[in-house]
């Protein structure tokens, strides 16, 4: 109860609060200039409030030289411990464990049917943000699907970014942040193939049917988990 009160505390601030939604949407290291420049603050306040998210363990921080002579710059980045707030107490992660060993006990069957799962509600989030536009065309451009992808990835927190190739048949992704990381460390490939299939229901609910595949693997140590939605001509 204690930690919480303090992150609570931290966040109260509104610039901070931002200041580390800012950073989880980074993707790599900041500066105390950087975060200056970008809000308009004196670099002594950008430095508080990242010694403020730091001393809660929301950031982590050590002093790298940067290649260009002078004194060695003090780089910050999002901590690898998860935060929660939670009133009273409760633990997803222990019953997130639970259930995905009870899935796994039942073997093949049960690795179906969690697969099944996770492309359905894939494809739920998918209808659900199309219907937070209703004054968008039943036919969509592939820009519009693209953007609606985008937005329902941000909004399961994955932080993604997309590219894609000129016909427009591939779709290259990466997600910095797993919102399943802590149970699929125990369980990697289980919840990496349930998060797959969660992915492929999201993109046939707008492109039809694909190819996914994996290129890299948070889990695995790679700085990102990205993919490949190959679409079907």
């Amino acid at each position: 109860m204690e930690q919480t009160l303090k992150i609570t505390s931290v966040l109260s601030d509104p610039t901070r609060y931002y200041i580390y939604q800012y950073i989880t949407k980074r993707h790599k290291d900041v500066t105390v200039q950087e975060i200056a420049e970008h809000f308009d603050i004196h670099p002594n306040v950008a430095r508080l409030h990242l010694s403020k998210l730091e001393d809660v363990n929301m950031l982590v921080s050590e002093t790298k030289k940067t290649g260009k002579g002078g004194r060695p710059s003090r780089l910050y980045r999002l901590s690898e411990d998860v935060i929660q707030l939670n009133f009273p107490f409760r633990d997803y992660q222990l019953l997130s464990k639970i259930t995905m060993t009870s899935m796994m006990s039942l073997g093949e069957a049960g690795k179906k049917a969690l697969y099944l799962t996770g492309k359905r509600f894939g494809s739920e989030l998918i209808d659900q943000e199309i219907a937070l536009h209703p004054h968008v065309s039943e036919i969509l451009t592939f820009e519009q699907k693209l953007n609606i992808i985008k937005s329902a990835a941000t909004i399961a927190g994955f932080y993604p970014e997309f590219e894609m190739n000129e016909d427009k048949t591939k779709i290259y992704f990466q997600i910095f942040n797993c919102p399943f990381k802590e149970v699929a460390i125990d369980h990697t490939e289980t919840v990496c193939g349930m998060h797959a299939e969660f992915l492929r229901g999201m993109f046939e609910s707008l492109f039809g049917e694909i190819e996914l595949v994996e290129k890299q693997n948070l889990v695995k140590g790679c700085d990102s988990c990205s993919y490949q939605a190959i679409i079907a001509q």
